[in-house]
């Protein structure tokens, strides 16, 4: 379903909106012309999926998602885009207000519902702010999250082991004995940086005109 609303979508940011290109950091925009309905379904079902995965401790997916949105909130605010500025702080209200809830121990959780949402939204942003290689920068952790998962499935079918002690990478760090908030916390903290350094690579990659 989310692969259906990704191609959908792609199809109206290219044919109708006329967007076919994406902008290389310190390079300059690549034409795509038709290949950007492939990578507007890229973005957002990886993206979505990503965020899904990561949604495994009390407070993990929403501070990630928080420090994520903040990211593309300012290059869209940057870029003169304030309506999409808006969207992203709002959706970090939001946030707030859930992870109140949500902080260990939990009283409220996200769900499939709340993560693919939030998580098909967070791609939609990156592709409106035309920022999609800045996405593995600024959401790094979901990379490394989604990453580990399939870096277990794979290793278990071809090699028949296990790369982690359980799979995502959250659940390896528990394992190895890290206590649920501490793994949440710092991956806070990394979230956080890795934002910073996406809104700094956007403003002298040329995301941003000054």
């Amino acid at each position: 379903m989310i692969t259906v609303l990704g191609v959908a979508l792609g199809w109206f940011f290219a044919v109708k909106l006329g967007f076919d290109t994406v902008h290389l950091p310190f390079i300059g925009d690549i034409a795509l012309g038709w290949l950007m309905i492939p990578v507007f379904a890229f973005s957002v079902v990886a993206t979505g999926n990503a965020v899904n995965i990561s949604d495994g401790l009390d407070g993990l997916a929403g501070g990630l998602l928080m420090a994520s949105f903040g990211a593309f909130g300012i290059i869209a605010l940057l870029q003169g885009q304030f309506m999409l500025a808006g969207f992203c702080f709002t959706v970090i209200g939001a946030i707030l207000a859930y992870l109140w809830f949500n902080i260990y121990p939990a009283r409220f959780f996200m769900g499939d519902v709340g993560s693919f949402a939030l998580g098909t939204s967070l791609g939609v942003v990156a592709m409106m702010t035309n920022a999609f290689f800045l996405l593995p920068i600024i959401g790094i952790l979901f990379v490394v999250e989604a990453g580990s998962s399939a870096i277990q499935i794979f290793s278990k079918k071809v090699f028949k082991r296990k790369v982690f002690i359980s799979a995502p990478i959250h659940h390896h760090l528990e394992a190895q004995g890290w206590p649920e908030t501490k793994v949440t916390m710092r991956f806070w903290v990394i979230a956080t940086v890795a934002a910073f350094v996406g809104v700094l690579v956007a403003l002298a990659g040329g995301h941003i005109l000054l």
